[in-house]
Order: C-alpha cells, then sequence, then structure tokens
C-alpha cells in the first residue's frame, strides 16, 4: 500500500501552485472545474522524485482554520535528503517570509527546519 495523494484546502489554488512550483519544483497539473459542484476547482501537483501528489482544491465556501491545534492532520513531512538541501531551503522561505522555525535537530533525532505555505499549512523540511 501507499497513499496515492494528500489533499489541502486553499483560498487562492493559483497562489498554492505556484508555491509547491517555485520552492519544491513539482510539476503542475491542469485546473479541474467542477460541473456538479458550483465553483469547486482542482488542481494536483507532483514533487519531482518519488513522484508524491498533492491534491489543491478551492471553492468560495473555504475558509480560513478556526484554531491552530485541533483534530486532523497537522502538517506535512517533506524530506529533501540533506541538511544542506534543508538549510538552503529554509534560507529561501525566511527571505520570502514563509519560515516558521529554523533548522535545528529535533529531540526525536530529525534535522528539520519548519515552512509555511501561503495559506499557513506548516511544512517540516527533513533532512
Amino acid at each position: 500500500m501507499k497513499i496515492s495523494h494528500v489533499a489541502l484546502w486553499t483560498r487562492d489554488l493559483h497562489a498554492a501552485a505556484l508555491f509547491w512550483q517555485t520552492y519544491f519544483a513539482a510539476e503542475v497539473g491542469e485546473i479541474y472545474q467542477s460541473k456538479r459542484r458550483k465553483g469547486f476547482a482542482s488542481r494536483f501537483v507532483t514533487l519531482p522524485g518519488n513522484g508524491a501528489a498533492i491534491e489543491l482544491m478551492s471553492g468560495p465556501w473555504v475558509e480560513d482554520g478556526q484554531a491552530s491545534e485541533q483534530v486532523g492532520w497537522t502538517h506535512v513531512a517533506i524530506s529533501l535528503g540533506s541538511a544542506e538541501a534543508v538549510d538552503t531551503l529554509a534560507a529561501r522561505c525566511q527571505a520570502a517570509g514563509l519560515l516558521m522555525s529554523g533548522a535545528r535537530t529535533t529531540g526525536d533525532g530529525f534535522y528539520e527546519a519548519v515552512i509555511r505555505t501561503p495559506d499557513g499549512i506548516a511544512i517540516e523540511l527533513t533532512a
């Protein structure tokens, strides 16, 4: 078994796709517009290498989360393969105002930094 894809709601489909393309070299698919659910649109982004896919979804009903900690997925961790790659991308994200937590070795032994998407969703960058 493997996870086919994960999905994220976004307020701005274009900005979300551009984020994944800019910072992760993701391949961005075409926009899908639902004929059954008025206002629903999505597009897939595929990460290089292992082909992990993320479905970005939007609709006029999407609102900001109400709590920083609530039941549900809290973040996704993306392994960049090395501490140097984590440091490099963390620096790029810091310059863009997207860095939440600088690179460090966590208590459970991961070398990671934490960035956020334009919608504020946390992404752990791991070595």
